[in-house]
């Protein structure tokens, strides 16, 4: 059961299987387009789709549920969730750590549903309703964005069944998806702009385990705001600094906008003239001390080609 469990939690995604795409049905939805949809006990497929599937946190995703049960960071991360690399980049993140059934590990019963469902993941909250963003047009300036909705549609999934009708708009705020993207929104970004630039370049170790911090762990990256040279290198208001003293949702979008800043040179943090200046004169030390050490490195080997050739002469002079 374990072996059939992983299997298909490596086939199945969010919005059905990655290899059979015909789930999505071939219609485009507005916000006021109406759809038949109810997920509730009575359903006969009720907590199917909680099984067989990986969910992928976002960091809000993570401070509530770890708010909900009450856990710091690192117990809630060791606990309920395993790595994983987001949106075929490399960037790490994680994704809820499924039983040995394959299933969810807060679902109570098929019954009692899920324990954390008011604090539940976006992914959760978004089925069935995609959204999706389609650029058309020539330079980056000149393409227009149209942002517009699809249906998943699962075998499964007895709740197309259901005599509920509501626009998308109203499906998406009863599940309280419009907040989630407002939470989500930049974080979603940076992992999108870093899924456009393919294999061609890879993040370093160090600037993997920055985001991993800044993302899962909010706590330790106050401490790294807080207790490093973190407000001596960047320029940082009095009012954000209070802010994100003691605001968790403060301190994400902060952390949102540094990973920006460092990953992408975005003008979100601003580091210091001082610090540039600094940064520069030692760049330049650094390339003038290399130089020296080339230049020292091919003077002595010229001298000893040099003396290699004396010698060699000297021998074939003998021999004549």
């Amino acid at each position: 059961m374990k072996e059939k469990a992983n299997m298909s939690s490596k086939e199945k995604t969010l919005f059905g299987k990655d290899n059979n795409p015909s789930n999505i049905l071939p219609q485009k939805y507005t916000l006021d387009d109406k759809i038949k949809f109810r997920c509730h006990p009575g359903v006969s497929c009720f907590t199917e789709c909680c099984g067989g599937i990986k969910i992928v946190l976002t960091p809000y995703d993570i401070l509530m549920m770890r708010r909900r049960l009450n856990l710091s960071a690192p117990e809630f991360l060791h606990t309920y969730t395993q790595p994983t690399y987001l949106e075929k980049t490399d960037i790490p993140g994680v994704a809820i750590k499924l039983n040995e059934d394959g299933r969810c590990p807060f679902i109570i019963s098929k019954e009692e549903g899920c324990r954390i469902y008011t604090d539940r993941p976006s992914a959760c909250r978004y089925y069935p309703v995609g959204m999706a963003n389609f650029h058309e047009g020539g330079s980056e300036e000149e393409k227009a964005s149209e942002e517009f909705y699809f249906i998943v549609k699962e075998s499964h999934c007895k709740g197309f069944e259901e005599d509920k009708e509501w626009t998308v708009r109203e499906w998406r705020e009863d599940q309280g998806v419009d907040v989630r993207d407002r939470m989500n929104k930049e974080w979603m970004e940076i992992v999108m702009r870093r899924k456009s630039f393919g294999h061609q370049a890879t993040l370093s170790e160090q600037a993997k385990r920055m985001f991993f911090m800044a993302s899962t762990d909010l706590d330790q990256f106050r401490k790294f705001v807080f207790e490093s040279t973190f407000l001596d290198t960047y320029m940082i208001d009095d009012e954000t600094i209070e802010k994100i003293k003691e605001d968790d949702i403060e301190l994400m979008h902060f952390a949102v906008k540094f990973l920006a800043s460092s990953m992408f040179g975005t003008q979100d943090l601003k580091i210091h003239e001082d610090k540039i200046k600094d940064k520069i004169e030692r760049m330049k030390k650094e390339q003038e001390e290399t130089e020296q050490e080339l230049l020292s490195r091919g003077k002595s080997e010229l001298e000893g080609f040099r003396a290699e050739l004396n010698q060699k002469k000297q021998a074939g002079g003998g021999n004549n």
